[in-house]
């Protein structure tokens, strides 16, 4: 019994001593590979620094610039680990745990198509899609201003000052407005004038007051058009275009409108009609609510 633990001991002593000199032989390999790993870390950060100001002389969305240097700085780094693990001979080891991975990988990727969709639809969004960060959109009933484009999602910040998150794939796969792409807008301005005013006139008047907004986009004529017989006032939409860059200049210039018009139609003697009620107090209808009142006091 003694013996078969002398025998036991001596073995285990054996192997620590094996890995003793297989880690005093290793340590040179190891203190090379982790230098290595340093190194290209470093190379890593500097090429992204050269890449970023050569990129942003040229490329304007600063999403792909973005991406392009994730991509290289990842692409650096998997390289230096790669050398430091042929410098410590893992390099078939790692290879095996990789086939692994790749399986496992596929798995979870079954597991997780959103995100992977998510994913995809990012880098598709960056390199193609023309919204940048700053551009105003319209997306799944959001409107706001592109604060972010990750690879994940895209971050929204609304007129209310609130971060709207979006999932990519929902604005790469549906239909999306972009309103600051062509740095022009227009404006509808609907309205309403009474049955006894002459329609001519308020055509004139109306077109002369929007054309007295001094920033109006050159080369479009402001538009006038009746619409249709509303209850108590003939409706009509008068258009007109701005330059917009952000959502005020929108805002601005159809707060401008509604003004110009009312001051038009004042000095015009031109009415804007309140809304009529008739109210019908008889069974048959068409009673006068004098003669009701006059039914029930007598």
């Amino acid at each position: 019994m003694f013996t078969e633990i002398t025998d036991a001991s001596k073995l285990v002593v054996q192997k620590l001593q094996g890995w003793l000199d297989s880690a005093i032989v290793m340590l040179p390999n190891f203190v090379i590979a982790i230098l290595v790993v340093i190194v290209f870390y470093f190379i890593a950060k500097i090429t992204a620094r050269i890449l970023k100001g050569a990129l942003s002389r040229f490329v304007r969305n600063q999403s792909v610039v973005s991406l392009i240097l994730s991509i290289s700085s990842f692409i650096i780094v998997i390289i230096g680990l790669t050398v430091a693990l042929g410098v410590l001979k893992l390099d078939k080891t790692v290879t095996s745990v990789l086939a692994g991975v790749g399986v496992i990988g596929l798995a979870l990727g079954f597991a997780f198509q959103d995100a992977a969709a998510n994913l995809i639809s990012g880098v598709i969004m960056a390199v193609q899609s023309p919204i940048n960060v700053g551009d105003i959109i319209e997306s799944q009933g959001v409107l706001g201003t592109v604060k972010e484009i990750g690879l994940r999602a895209t971050t929204i910040f609304n007129p209310k000052g609130q971060d709207v998150v979006i999932p990519n794939r929902l604005i790469f796969q549906n239909v999306y407005t972009h309103y600051t792409i062509n740095g022009s807008r227009r404006i509808d301005l609907v309205c309403g004038i009474s049955y006894g005013d002459d329609l001519d006139k308020v055509e004139q008047v109306s077109v002369r007051a929007i054309e007295q907004i001094p920033y109006l986009l050159p080369g479009k004529k402001v538009e006038f058009f009746y619409q249709e017989f509303g209850d108590s006032s003939i409706n009509f939409v008068v258009r007109y275009w701005v330059h917009f860059k952000k959502q005020p200049d929108f805002l601005q210039a159809q707060s401008d409108g509604i003004k110009n018009l009312k001051k038009a139609f004042d000095n015009n003697g031109i009415t804007i009609p309140f809304p009529i009620r008739t109210l019908d107090f008889g069974i048959k209808g068409g009673e006068k609510l004098s003669d009701v009142l006059n039914k029930q006091k007598s």
